[in-house]
């Protein structure tokens, strides 16, 4: 997760901001924690749980990850081939083993075995063992529905080399996948070999898995079986964390530890712990949801389901589906109706309605429009044919599809219509008024597209109880780059009941004035809840050292300390590389943050972020050269990277290359067309070369985009002026000294033109 490139040229200066990862979490339920046991072999567990143990080895749980056998694979290996860009693959056994001949790392056709099968249905995939204990997963995969080969990724141009190869840094299954299809997982990433030593207690996702480890509850068991008594192991259920039998919330959380995206803060996951205190869950950010919360790329369905009425109003994972067999309880609308009937349900009065009738659906009775997840979980295929319903249950709004360009339950089905005919429909069906009210994606688009409005509309959401925690969490995360907006809202949310919405509102400080921000985060550096303190502490580390009070620093050093272990964890990926790589910019070193960007960079040459602060860090050095060189080598490798053209024309205009900087900073303006900064230096650049009407061209668009920023209006004034052009510099002189009252040069500029100097 990233923020925007922020730079500037202001009177022929260059100012930048960090690119970071910044970390979000939401949801945790705060229980009293045991103290940390073992794994027993699953054995223990099913021997015992006979039903249980029945219901789950059918279960895609149980077959998540299995060693290849006749039972456990589903793929057609008897000689067959599949071609895909021009590479010809062959799935194949020899000696009792299965293979796959296709392309290795070197781009050579090569026969590698199959070490393990992953998943089952609706598709399998299979997982090879490569040099430095590395599990890589195969592209191309086994339809088990259609009977035939696919590849996962038919559009990427992916080559030997590229991190979206099967060989890839970003197919690496012991990074990407394995934690959520075994138990017990630890990854054993080691940074300074680039190599893995991975383990688990079992293949699958075990009893334990979701239970936590079983070494007391055994212990109990064989106690009791020997007609002893185990005092130190109290409740029903000795040795397991009760909240996860008996609270809906730590259930929810147990299953979202891998139903989402996430990012790791302990080496391994168990259901004893707070979830906050292990993982970092995603929030509604561009290129993961669309702008009204829908789904879009891979984000499972935590994150959605987070947003619903349904979770705000208690209801948990195991309301609709069987744990151990992992399907939902019953088919079709009755799984609805279990809860949404004419009669109260007795722990979620609330959904009384008899709502599947055509009076309420308006389509035939037993059509497809007329199944409750039709309308209000309209599903998304994944890895091509996994067809999997968005869980935020939501009413649909073809109306904010006209507003905001977002997807709709209606158009989903009635492809053929405009979104304007499906917002007529619901009017026609259900009224005028019907769902028109004010809706979270609203201020959402707002903010992405950069709209002055946006940060008043992220300010009302955070100070909404009504709200679900990863909406206001979301909002805080946006309000990031509006220090100065809401800080009373965003202090309340640092003491919210919710850890997520805590953590998010000490990210939201980190670049408030110091006095406000120590303020509102020192608090935070002692919360009980790990993602919250290392959230304040991140946000406190760009402040000088003797802003931070010695009563204070034991507590900041602390938690400095824990981010920076989280971020350990992960060194495989580029983003933990980046996160280090800003705190020890912040901390004043250097050569340590350029070694990290460096790292980052080695893992993906396209992780623009990295690549971004990499050329700032060198230009705050006086290093413009190698700056300029890192940009032009991630432009040559991918030269649609609007911020990085963004970045190179500011610098080529430090340097006074006045041609270069312009010609750069218009492919950026094309690149990111709603981006008014950009236009703004494009504009100043244009001016420069004495190209004034081109200039004027790109400085009214910028205003057109912002028209709150005194800047360009400023600016456009000047240039007129220069002109010769009075009576059109007085025009937008008027109405700089509007945007920014009490302005004195504004003042100054208007009496120099009325006085026809």
């Amino acid at each position: 997760m990233i923020i925007a490139l922020s730079a500037a040229i202001a009177a022929g200066g260059l100012a930048w901001r960090h690119l970071a990862a910044p970390d979000q979490a939401v949801g945790a339920v705060a229980v009293a924690q045991l103290a940390p046991a073992a794994y027993v072999d699953n054995a223990r567990c099913l021997g015992c749980h006979a039903d249980q143990a029945r219901q789950w080895q059918d279960s895609h749980h149980a077959m998540a990850m299995l060693e290849p056998t006749p039972q456990s694979v589903r793929g057609d290996f008897n000689n067959r081939s599949f071609t895909h860009r021009g590479r010809t693959s062959r799935f194949f056994m020899r000696g009792g083993q299965y293979f796959v001949q296709t392309d290795g790392p070197d781009g050579k056709p090569a026969d590698f075995a199959i070490a393990y099968t992953f998943g089952v249905e609706p598709l399998q995939q299979y997982l090879i063992a490569m040099p430095g204990g590395r599990l890589q997963a195969l592209q191309i995969a086994w339809d088990s529905e259609r009977k035939r080969w696919f590849h996962l990724l038919p559009d990427e141009k992916a080559p030997p080399g590229d991190v979206l190869h099967w060989t890839g840094r970003y197919q690496t299954a012991n990074t990407m996948c394995i934690g959520c299809h075994t138990t017990g997982y630890e990854k054993r990433y080691d940074a300074a070999t680039d190599s893995f030593a991975s383990r688990w207690q079992a293949l699958g996702v075990s009893c334990q898995s979701c239970h936590g480890p079983g070494e007391r509850h055994a212990r109990w068991a064989d106690l009791k079986a020997e007609g002893k008594k185990a005092d130190d192991l109290p409740g029903e259920h000795h040795g397991f964390a009760q909240a996860l039998l008996t609270d809906r919330a730590w259930q929810s959380e147990t299953c979202a530890a891998c139903h989402s995206r996430r990012v790791e803060l302990t080496p391994t996951f168990t259901a004893e712990h707070a979830r906050l205190d292990q993982q970092l869950p995603a929030l509604l950010t561009p290129g993961l949801y669309h702008a009204d919360g829908q789904q879009l790329d891979e984000v499972f369905v935590d994150g959605s389901f987070r947003q619903s009425r349904m979770h705000r109003l208690g209801v948990g994972c195991m309301d609709c589906h069987n744990p151990h067999t992992g399907k939902t309880k019953t088919a079709g609308n009755a799984l609805c109706t279990q809860c949404h009937a004419s009669q109260p349900h007795q722990q979620f009065p609330t959904a009384i309605g008899n709502f599947d009738t055509p009076e309420h659906h308006f389509h035939a009775s037993a059509s497809p429009g007329a199944q409750c997840v039709a309308c209000h979980m309209p599903a998304k295929n994944y890895m091509r044919i996994q067809a999997r319903p968005d869980h935020s249950i939501r009413v649909p709004r073809p109306d904010l599809s006209v507003k905001l360009g977002v997807p709709n339950a209606c158009n989903n089905c009635h492809e053929d219509k405009p979104a304007q005919w499906a917002a007529s429909q619901i009017e026609t069906w259900y009224g005028a008024r019907r769902r028109q009210e004010a809706h979270y994606g609203e201020a959402f688009a707002a903010a992405q597209a950069g709209r002055p409005e946006a940060a008043d509309a992220l300010v009302r959401l955070v100070a909404d109880p009504q709200q679900s925690a990863i909406v206001r969490a979301t909002a805080l995360n946006g309000l990031r780059v509006h220090p100065d907006a809401g800080l009373p809202a965003r202090l309340e949310a640092t003491r919210d009941p919710d850890p997520g919405v805590r953590a998010a509102a000490a990210d939201s400080y980190e670049a408030v004035a110091v006095s406000n921000r120590l303020y509102a985060l020192v608090p935070l550096l002692s919360d009980p809840v790990l993602a919250v303190r290392i959230a304040a502490a991140r946000s406190l580390s760009s402040l000088p050292g003797e802003m931070i009070g010695a009563t204070v620093r034991p507590a900041f050093e602390a938690a400095l300390a824990e981010y920076v272990e989280a971020q350990l964890h992960s060194l495989d990926m580029p983003g933990p590389q980046l996160n280090l790589a800003v705190i020890h910019e912040n901390r004043g070193a250097p050569d340590l943050a350029e070694r990290h960007y460096r790292d980052a960079l080695k893992i993906d040459p396209d992780f623009t972020p990295a690549r971004a602060n990499l050329a700032r860090l060198y230009n705050a050095g006086g290093r413009n050269a190698e700056a300029e060189q890192v940009l032009k080598a991630g432009l040559k490798r991918q030269p649609a990277i609007g911020e990085l053209q963004y970045s190179l024309g500011l610098l080529l205009a430090e340097g006074n290359r006045l041609p270069e900087a312009a010609e750069t900073l218009a492919r950026a303006a094309k690149l990111l067309p709603g981006n008014y900064r950009v236009h703004y230096n494009l504009g100043l650049a244009l001016q420069r070369l004495g190209k004034p009407e081109a200039a004027a061209g790109a400085l009214r668009e910028a205003h057109r985009l912002n028209e709150y920023d005194p800047a360009p209006l400023q600016a456009l004034a000047v240039l007129y002026a220069q002109a010769g052009r009075r009576d059109d510099a007085l025009v937008w002189a008027e109405k700089f000294a509007v945007a920014a009252p009490g302005d004195r040069q504004a003042q100054a500029l208007i009496n120099q033109l009325r006085a026809g100097h």
